[in-house]
């Protein structure tokens, strides 16, 4: 049993204790982290800022690996067609966009981007099946109610599909809400708990277990840790904050 020291407090020697009664209970990635460093974080513990240190176009760089000259391409989500317009003037390729927002869609028509306006939770019912080469979804899994229905969409559209997400595992956010009891607010998740669009939180490792239950092939899957970006290893679960994944 964990003692507390007479103040009521818990000293660093309790916490490791208490760390290895729950070894067979916590991430493996996140027990190791939490005995080498945790203690210090415990003593300066608050929301942490977000850190992307000139690296802010990653997702861009991977998306532009991936699709080669000439593809057709389905952006859902497309805000004001930035990412389409990029791929029709360096890649020539055949572009369509998907946005519910009025505003954008504005934006998008004004720049000669292709664009319905619609919801994704309705699904892609005006595609055909095998209409594109790529299709993809940036930052907006979590947000959808049903985010399985436009994976499937996704891979009936689409013949490789792209999605890139925030990783709800990454250590600064398990440690602020077990630490702090409160839903993380930080300049990487600037919402408070009633204002988040964020409806479905999921990892990396959930995204890759929905994968092999459905039966999707993940052709990669690269992160953004510490400012950098590389393709994914196991521990990447716990320290990465974002990712891209190509499928088919």
């Amino acid at each position: 049993m964990v003692k507390k020291k007479a103040h009521g407090g818990v000293n660093s020697a309790d916490i490791r204790a208490l760390l290895h009664l729950m070894r067979e209970k916590v991430d493996a990635s996140l027990l190791e982290f939490l005995l080498r460093e945790g203690t210090a974080f415990l003593e300066s513990v608050g929301s942490s800022e977000r850190q992307r240190a000139g690296d802010e176009n990653w997702q861009n760089r991977v998306i532009d690996q991936e699709i080669p000259r000439g593809a057709s391409i389905l952006d859902l989500g497309c805000g004001e067609g930035n990412l389409l317009t990029r791929m029709a003037a360096e890649k020539q390729a055949r572009v369509q966009g998907v946005e519910l927002d009025s505003d954008k869609v504005e934006i998008c028509v004004e720049k000669g981007v292709p664009v319905i306006q619609a919801d994704l939770d309705g699904g892609l019912r005006v595609f055909p099946d095998d209409s594109f080469d790529y299709v993809i979804l940036e930052e907006t899994l979590q947000t959808l109610r049903h985010p399985d229905t436009i994976i499937g969409e996704m891979r009936r559209v689409g013949r490789r599909g792209i999605v890139t997400f925030p990783n709800f595992g990454f250590w600064r956010v398990r440690m602020d809400l077990a630490v702090r009891g409160r839903m993380p607010v930080t300049g990487w998740l600037p919402y408070r708990w009633y204002q988040t669009p964020n409806i479905h939180l999921f990892t990396i490792r959930d995204f890759i277990d929905y994968a092999e239950d459905i039966g999707m092939k993940l052709i990669s899957i690269n992160v953004l840790r510490d400012g950098e970006s590389h393709p994914f290893q196991n521990s990447d679960n716990l320290y990465a904050e974002e990712a891209v994944v190509v499928f088919e």
